[in-house]
């Protein structure tokens, strides 16, 4: 991962994220709100929730709405993306933000839910199978690993389905001429993965249960538990 790269197109991008995130996302309500509320009617309250690649604070939002009591640390390596997440939970004791490369290591603490969203897909094939036997790690017995993420079809021909499919969405939408240059550009970040591949990843590290809870062609929700 280029991470110099990825910081420099997010913070370009930080204060029009969450406006544009519905126009970019077909399935956004249930990729976020859908999925979350599901895998929440299904666990105890966790104590104390790591949010990867947090950027504006979008999913943890999300499930700050289910468990309001729980902490949450944010991680992202794009500081205005952070700010963003700082303004939205300002006041709030239980909700830390810091800068952080994930990539190369996790935040100190204790964790028994990882959650991420649309941002493990930056790493390459080998340096995601890394994180997640770092997640593993981390994690107690019984802990769960979320990743809400954009997936490729496995197959050339499939792919270009896939990509064609969002394409067609985008430029049918309300994004802008600019807006959609920017995305063909940070397009160009991705290290997609399939979702079946991504499921052998975990299953490698020694998860348990590995399981895709919510699947729309490029968008997917995995759940792992230790």
């Amino acid at each position: 991962m280029d991470i110099k790269e990825v910081t420099k197109q997010f913070n370009t991008v930080a204060k029009m994220y969450d406006e544009n995130r519905r126009k970019f996302i077909p399935c956004f309500d249930s990729f976020y709100k859908d999925a979350t509320e599901f895998i929440a009617g299904n666990i105890s309250c966790p104590s104390h929730i790591l949010d990867l690649g947090a950027g504006t604070g979008l999913l943890t939002y999300y499930w700050y709405s289910c468990f309001p009591n729980s902490r949450y640390t944010l991680v992202d390596v794009a500081e205005e993306m952070l700010k963003i997440a700082k303004q939205r939970f300002a006041g709030l004791p239980n909700v830390d933000c810091e800068i952080c490369d994930y990539a190369q290591s996790l935040p100190s603490g204790d964790f028994d839910v990882i959650i991420s969203a649309l941002s493990i897909h930056h790493l390459s094939d080998r340096e995601k199978s890394r994180l997640f036997k770092r997640i593993f790690d981390k994690l107690p017995t019984g802990g769960l690993f979320v990743n809400y993420d954009q997936f490729c079809a496995g197959s050339n021909l499939l792919n270009k389905w896939y990509d064609g499919d969002w394409e067609k969405f985008l430029k049918s939408g309300a994004l802008s001429d600019d807006d959609i240059r920017a995305w063909q550009q940070r397009r160009r970040l991705d290290r997609e993965c399939s979702q079946e591949s991504e499921i052998e990843y975990l299953k490698a590290c020694g998860f348990k249960e590995v399981k895709c809870v919510f699947s729309d062609r490029k968008f997917a929700v995995i759940i792992a538990i230790k």
